[in-house]
């Protein structure tokens, strides 16, 4: 019996907001005082750092769960089979269905109850819930739904990474720039083909102060006191964190499916910083004597900006579909998933197509 991804869909929202749309932001920093340079400069070296030259946006009549919904409809036409025959629905978010005109996080009901509704599947066994487990969310829902089809408790679930986070960013925060939104999904299946599944790995770090670094907190312009939050992030501390523990959670995930690092053709690394993981994956590389390969490492986060959780299945999808930016994937080709988020956590598996 192996686990196989049967289907992909994603939800690429169509609003572009390009570099040059900050230029005119107030921005300060955690200490609310005003930087003493220009925007233009910070932004170039935003650029220069990130690699991020716009980011997408979903429309104003949209909520993070009309974004997976319209994934998981890709995803589920994609893989040819009936929804009624899904036992579960794990949906990966952070902030809920937040509105453009709201800070307030909306959980109630869950995001997955909310897909399942859209999807207008009347069976009762199929499970809906929801993870929050950070950028990392897509990954580990991956797991779990793994975990129910080994157990016999299912035998196709949907797993979705969706987020809005052009919601709930600081204007004056100058990592506002970073975020933006989208949604990727796909259907895992038992099945009697060779590959799928061949390893995981997930760990969470919390000994220190690493829960901190990724948090919701107040606008950095200490002149707005309207309760709202906004999602901050601790950057320096989340670059040396992930550059220092990621690549060893990757090898331990490669090591345990016994293929051998040759064999390894693609990596699907959340994309939060390019500069961070192409770092990261020269590290994991160094783990095993060899150099980084060219065409490696698929990114898309110069033109979709980090979505967060659905970073990972969105630039999954437009590779395996699309042979976006002259990647491509064939029958028998090892890849792996890897993400590191709040938490703060970070997971990894080793997939055969």
């Amino acid at each position: 019996m192996s686990f196989k991804i049967t289907g992909s869909g994603s939800c690429i929202p169509s609003v572009i907001k390009e570099n040059i749309s900050f230029l005119n932001n107030s921005f300060y920093d955690e200490c609310g005082n005003k930087f003493g340079i220009d925007n233009k400069t910070i932004i170039d070296k935003f650029n220069s750092i990130t690699g991020i030259n716009q980011r997408k946006y979903a429309n104003a009549d949209l909520t993070t769960s009309d974004l997976a919904y319209i994934a998981a409809q890709s995803a589920i036409k994609d893989a040819d089979i009936d929804p009624e025959a899904l036992d579960y629905i794990i949906v990966a978010h952070n902030f809920g269905d937040i509105t453009c005109n709201s800070k307030q996080i909306d959980t109630l009901p869950s995001l997955a109850s909310r897909v399942k509704s859209k999807l207008k599947i009347k069976n009762p066994k199929c499970i809906a819930y929801d993870i929050l487990f950070g950028c990392p969310g897509w990954v580990e829902g991956m797991i779990q739904a793994q975990a129910f089809i080994k157990a016999e408790m299912a035998k196709k679930c949907l797993v979705i990474g969706a987020d809005a986070l052009s919601r709930v960013i600081d204007s004056h925060d100058r990592d506002s720039m970073i975020y933006a939104d989208g949604a990727g999904a796909t259907v895992l299946e038992k099945s009697n083909l060779e590959g799928g599944i061949l390893s995981h790995s997930t760990l969470t770090f919390t000994a220190e102060d690493e829960a901190d670094f990724i948090f919701y907190g107040e606008s950095y312009n200490k002149s707005i006191d309207n309760g709202d939050k906004y999602i901050k992030m601790q950057g320096r501390k989340v670059y040396e964190f992930a550059l220092s523990n990621v690549p060893f959670a990757m090898k331990q995930c490669l090591d345990d499916s016994g293929v051998p690092i040759k064999r390894l053709k693609k990596i699907f690394i959340h994309q939060a910083n390019k500069k961070m993981d192409e770092a990261i994956i020269k590290r994991f590389f160094r783990l095993y004597k060899a150099p980084m390969p060219k065409n490696i490492l698929p990114m898309n986060i110069e033109e979709f900006g980090n979505s967060s959780v659905a970073t990972v299945p969105t630039l999954f999808n437009l590779v395996l579909n699309e042979n976006y930016q002259g990647h491509t994937l064939s029958q028998g080709d090892v890849i792996l998933f890897a993400s590191v988020g709040a938490g703060m956590n970070i997971n990894a598996i080793t997939y055969q197509i």
